[in-house]
């Protein structure tokens, strides 16, 4: 069971780093759901790669709308 120190840090088990593959000097994400349940997740380059690459394209705007709207 880990504890939670005054300065609110936690330390992983060994065995859920392992599951989780996170090494020292990973960086992190974390989140609380509305149930106060925390979850942890390693953050990996390039994870969002191809994410939007079916997503269509809006014809109505242009460089020059974005640029106006800044």
């Amino acid at each position: 069971m880990a504890k939670v120190t005054s300065r609110r840090r936690i330390t992983l088990p060994i065995d859920l780093c392992i599951a989780a593959n996170i090494n020292a000097g990973d960086d992190v994400e974390t989140f609380v759901d509305r149930q106060g349940v925390i979850s942890i997740v390693k953050q990996q380059a390039g994870a969002a790669k191809g994410i939007l690459k079916n997503t269509p394209i809006c014809p109505f705007v242009n460089e020059n709308d974005l640029e106006s709207g800044i």
